[in-house]
């Protein structure tokens, strides 16, 4: 069986629940990442964080990306993997909540991210059909 620690990019790195959304941004750009996972004090998940809700949620909304703190917009339930979940857990989790990436933790601390592409490596193709499909419609 492979896991989701085996297809997983390593070294994921988090952007702090008191850093502001341009410091996010900042993280973004250094890392040509479109998210980032919002991480606690302990380095524990709290939720994820987009480029488009930076966009949508923070600056279309008229807050100031220098003073409002990441943890404000990784609110709701937190999306992931167990490293020992399996492949097909893992796709399932991914298309029941419609998530293009999925971090993936062991003992509540992240350590790393699956990816779209990653799954789709892994899986055989029938599979990676049911996904996109998933993913693409509203």
């Amino acid at each position: 069986m492979t896991t989701a620690r085996q297809i997983m990019s390593k070294g994921t790195e988090c952007v702090g629940e008191q850093e502001t959304l341009a410091d996010a941004a900042r993280m973004m750009t250094r890392l040509g990442v479109g998210a980032l996972p919002v991480c606690g004090t302990d380095e524990r998940l709290m939720g994820m964080l987009t480029d488009r809700d930076i966009v949508v949620k923070a600056l279309g909304a008229g807050k100031d990306p220098n003073s409002t703190r990441a943890a404000e917009l990784a609110q709701g339930e937190v999306v992931c993997a167990q490293a020992d979940d399996s492949v097909e857990q893992v796709l399932g989790t991914m298309t029941r909540h419609k998530v293009r990436r999925l971090p993936v933790i062991d003992d509540h601390k992240l350590v790393g991210m699956i990816a779209q592409a990653d799954v789709a490596r892994a899986l055989p193709e029938p599979q990676v059909g049911e996904l996109l499909e998933a993913l693409s419609t509203e």
